[in-house]
């Protein structure tokens, strides 16, 4: 018999890595294969301690502006996509750079161009400052996209043609806010025009729908995840709006903040879209150390999305 009290552990699935994040690092470890030590990378390739550190110890320098990269070594743009300007003075430099900007972040970039082209004003659902709507935002001369963040920024929106619009969002933003927020944007401007398919990505989505299927059968949740990650902000987000009492971000499992956990009897774990699955493991044998810890999985959708890594780093050099 166990001394030690019982812990029901509730674990998401999909959880973790994305196929965005897994590309990008291919990405990185390809360049140091093919080019060697070092390879620049413009901002964090993804925003996590653990993989940043792991990627820097093989020889990828980080840097936040092409200007601290040196012209004779290859440079790697972030999963988080890049302003128009960087790889035209990445070119303009002779440097060879690789791009590796999410897929899924590089459709928004076209949606915007596309409807730029056909005359409209963008507005930009997302974060002030985070590189992926910085990026996005750079990808059309300044003044065509307009940024919202709440349903309150779009009553004081300021466009130039109301019937001329269109929206695209950041991709990780929370679905429940992004659509309260659209449904702002339509009831003022009711011929504003959205994209297809929804901008928010498969993983965002996938991780938060995990989130709400757990919340109501726990009375904890640790999200593993970085605190400049938003995708995994928004988990924590999605459990407290759901019910969850307690909800915490931690990078590693030394962050638990064992105090707030005294008296649970149930704890859900999920791992935002840039947190490596070592990271989880790490969570759940300090729960197991502490708790006769019973696993069951809580799985919301199945992910079998696999994205190219660029031609130029399947070429030999």
């Amino acid at each position: 018999m166990s001394d030690r009290p019982p812990l029901t552990l509730y674990l998401a699935a999909p959880r973790g890595f994305c196929a965005g994040v897994d590309r990008a690092i291919k990405i990185v470890e390809m360049a140091l294969q093919k080019w060697g030590a070092p390879v620049y990378v413009r901002h964090e390739i993804v925003h996590n301690k653990f993989v940043v550190d792991g990627l820097r110890d093989k020889g990828a320098v980080f840097v936040e502006e092409l200007d601290e990269c040196p012209p004779d070594r290859p440079v790697i743009f972030s999963a988080h996509g890049v302003p128009k300007s960087v790889p035209a003075e990445a070119a303009q430099r002779e440097m060879v750079f690789v791009d590796a900007t999410c897929p899924l972040v590089s459709k928004v970039h076209i949606e915007a161009e596309r409807h730029s082209e056909n005359g409209l004003q963008i507005v930009m659902i997302g974060h002030a400052g985070h590189p992926e709507t910085i990026g996005t935002m750079g990808q059309l001369p300044q003044g065509e996209v307009l940024l919202v963040e709440t349903e309150a920024d779009v009553a004081t929106l300021s466009v130039r043609d109301p019937e001329q619009l269109a929206f695209v969002t950041q991709t990780t933003l929370s679905v429940d806010d992004t659509a309260g927020i659209v449904a702002a944007l339509k009831a003022r401007f009711p011929a504003i025009v959205g994209p297809h398919k929804e901008d928010i990505c498969y993983a965002t989505t996938n991780r938060q729908e995990a989130v709400k299927a757990m919340a109501g059968k726990i009375d904890a949740m640790l999200v593993v995840g970085a605190p400049n990650s938003s995708n995994s902000r928004r988990l924590v987000e999605v459990a407290a709006r759901q019910g969850c009492g307690y909800a915490q971000l931690v990078q590693r499992a030394t962050e638990i903040d064992w105090r707030a956990l005294e008296g649970i009897r149930s704890i859900g774990i999920t791992a935002g879209a840039s947190a490596p699955e070592v990271l989880v493991d790490e969570v759940i044998a300090a729960l197991k150390a502490r708790y006769d810890v019973t696993v069951e999985l809580v799985e919301t959708a199945q992910e079998r999305v696999e994205f190219k890594v660029p031609r130029v780093l399947r070429e030999p050099a």
